[in-house]
């Protein structure tokens, strides 16, 4: 495959495992519900034939501008959240037929090493965090006006942060004497309000989770990852494949909860009569869950936390 080879220096995680789980057919429909910067993309295209198909999904217009880029007739480009993926799905006359949905789940390499986007706490940029800059608001329109108990149900939440609380008032306090708008002012904030870490004790940034938690909350990320999930049912081919890949516990949890329901079949009460087919389950999953190996780790060291799951149609 020529056309998307080397487009893309962006590596991609798990890539090898990831081919391998969708199963890839010559003449095979696969969807890209986070297209990035296109490394899984290309990587399935590359396996495609003439009859091949890729239809990828991305809300970052500054991903999709970089799929325009693709002049590959096998393969379309979809601004849009996948929590939308049934309706451009139906719309392309695919219902049904989809031999493969990939998701890798969370925030992409471009966004975190672009300051301007505000996703990195080791860079200064506008306190933005939005994966599409043209809907919502930003993480600082949010906290000039939440309250400490919201920021803190958020950073407790989707972050886990132990200082949550703490963290907060923090916020809140300093709210009061300056407008919050860079990532630096906020990791200033939120590094002065926990403690010092105890020597000895393995580094890990102060603002870390904090960052994570608000990143999550303003592009509802988890509430996406629930609404897609139910519809791959619809829209994969008996045999195709579900592949997705979390980064944190909260993603994780919700696809490993989602294939262990599917697999169970409906949970219909023991008194009830239902058919035999009733009881079938609509997923099967398919081996256990694959996380990246050293050597993957050692060169690309954002892969570190990445777990995969895999799990097929009936």
């Amino acid at each position: 495959m020529s056309k998307t080879e080397n487009q893309f220096p962006h590596q991609p995680v798990l890539l090898a495992k990831v081919l391998n789980a969708l199963n890839l057919q010559s003449d095979g429909i696969y969807i890209d519900c986070t297209f990035g910067r296109g490394g899984h993309t290309s990587a399935i295209l590359k396996c495609l034939g003439t009859e091949g198909r890729v239809l990828a999904f991305d809300q970052d217009p500054d991903a999709v501008h970089a799929a325009l880029r693709v002049t590959d007739n096998r393969f379309n480009i979809i601004h849009s959240d996948f929590a939308q993926l049934s309706r451009h799905v139906e719309k392309h006359g695919l219902m049904g037929q989809v031999n493969g949905i990939f998701l890798d789940l969370g925030v992409s390499s471009p966004q975190l090493d672009t300051p301007t986007r505000g996703f990195s706490f080791m860079q200064d940029g506008p306190l933005d965090m939005r994966m599409n800059p043209n809907s919502s608001e930003s993480v600082a329109q949010w906290l000039s006006k939440a309250t400490a108990n919201d920021i803190a149900l958020v950073l407790k939440t989707y972050g886990e942060e132990r200082y949550a609380r703490r963290i907060a008032r923090a916020i809140v306090s300093a709210r009061e004497q300056v407008e919050l708008k860079t990532t630096s002012q906020l990791v200033e904030i939120i590094t002065a309000a926990q403690p010092a870490p105890r020597p000895g004790k393995k580094f890990k940034h102060p603002a870390t989770r904090s960052f994570q938690a608000l990143r999550i909350f303003i592009n509802r990320e988890l509430e996406q990852l629930q609404q897609v999930l139910p519809q791959v049912l619809d829209i994969l081919a008996p045999g195709g494949r579900l592949v997705v890949i979390s980064f944190h516990s909260l993603e994780d949890r919700i696809v490993k909860r989602f294939i262990r329901d599917c697999v169970r079949g409906d949970d219909f009460p023991p008194q009830l009569p239902v058919t035999v087919d009733a009881l079938h389950s609509s997923l099967r999953a398919i081996g256990k869950p694959i996380c990246p190996n050293d050597i993957e780790i050692a060169e690309n060291p954002r892969a570190r936390s990445a777990i995969m799951r895999v799990a097929e149609r009936c």
